[in-house]
């Protein structure tokens, strides 16, 4: 099938990717106020695919979710609230990104065999 092709599973992944860091940077804000909370954050998407290309698991593997390692707060939280809200923004521009060369690709396909969308 088309969508079993290399480049679909890449900004499939991608769009996983991102989806997975606003949903890491929604429960870090969701505990921004949670004395000892300790933020964490997605692996990079290039870190991503280089641990997974050996893997028989391939671009399937789950993500790592790695410490912010951000300065703690008095009461023990390390949630930086302007880092979140830049983190968010960065997956949302990453996941419409991902998207946009996904449905692009397909509709390149879909006319190279004689297919209009």
């Amino acid at each position: 099938m088309i969508t079993n092709l290399p480049l679909f599973q890449v900004y499939g992944a991608m769009a996983r990717h991102s989806a997975e860091g606003l949903k890491v940077s929604a429960t870090n804000i969701a505990n921004a106020d949670q004395p000892g909370y300790k933020a964490a954050k997605v692996e990079s998407f290039e870190a991503f695919l280089s641990r997974t290309t050996a893997q028989p698991q391939g671009l399937s593997t789950p993500f790592r979710i790695l410490s912010a390692d951000t300065p703690a707060s008095p009461n023990g939280n390390s949630v930086s609230l302007e880092y979140e809200m830049f983190a968010s923004s960065d997956a949302l521009g990453q996941h419409n990104l991902a998207l946009s060369v996904y449905s692009k690709s397909l509709d390149l396909l879909r006319t190279a065999i004689g297919r209009r969308g």
